[in-house]
């Protein structure tokens, strides 16, 4: 039954745009970073690792946070109009699985984004003028940015569930970036879901350092949380429908 519903939503995402801004949209804070990189060659002298700070701390706090609330809310936008809820109440599959296809799906979709991220960080060193290799740490960066980018997934499918119209989930995909990012600098990044994208990319952080059990543990948490408390809704729904 999930393979059925993972499929339908794979379908529907083939017919629209919307997953060509994450392609696309990783530009804008390559090149901002790149550019206050290298306007400030004399105080960030780590080379990529430098380049990566001032990456991460444009897209991990206003960009992929929205982006991520743009899918999200994309997601239950065709269940919001046409009064598809009641074919999608009525479908013979349970309503975990319907929702579990979206979650993955959009688990996807925060794993693409992190590979897009990589790829133009690699290509702003280059036009930096970097000529050595990668950090190492790479692939733990972007596979921990994506692991903090499901959880604001999980909690944007909740409030693009529960919030009909598509313009206010995205806002608070953006208002959770920022919040995430004074929470992070307070020390309470581990109790902030938003806070996770940061942490585990490791933006703003020159050590580079994290705690892995505690940003699991932070992240499957908030996860299980707002993935119970969608299914809890749901069941309402279905209840008054």
């Amino acid at each position: 039954m999930l393979l059925r519903c993972l499929k339908a939503e794979l379908q529907k995402c083939r017919r629209s745009p919307v997953w060509l801004a994450f392609l696309v949209l990783p530009v804008v804070p390559a090149v901002l970073g790149t550019a206050n990189y290298l306007a400030n060659l004399q105080a960030l002298e780590n080379g990529w690792y430098s380049l990566w700070g001032q990456h991460t701390l444009f897209s991990s706090t206003f960009f992929l946070p929205a982006l991520l609330g743009v899918f999200c809310a994309w997601q239950w936008r065709l269940e919001h109009t046409d009064h598809n809820w009641n074919q999608f109440f009525t479908a013979p599959v349970p309503l975990r699985d319907l929702y579990a296809a979206k979650l993955i799906l959009a688990a996807g979709i925060s794993l693409l984004a992190q590979g897009c991220v990589g790829l133009w960080f690699w290509l702003g060193g280059r036009a930096a003028g970097l000529t050595g290799p990668l950090p190492p740490q790479l692939p733990q960066w972007l596979l921990c940015g994506a692991v903090g980018g499901v959880a604001v997934c999980a909690a944007q499918l909740l409030f693009s569930l529960v919030i009909r119209a598509f313009a206010p989930p995205v806002a608070v995909g953006l208002a959770g970036g920022i919040l995430g990012l004074m929470a992070t600098a307070q020390g309470w990044g581990y109790l902030c879901p938003y806070s996770l994208l940061c942490l585990g990319m490791r933006a703003n952080n020159p050590r580079m350092e994290l705690e892995l059990p505690l940003f699991f543990g932070s992240a499957l948490g908030y996860i299980a949380l707002f993935a119970l408390l969608a299914l809890w809704y749901l069941g309402r729904r279905d209840s008054r429908e």
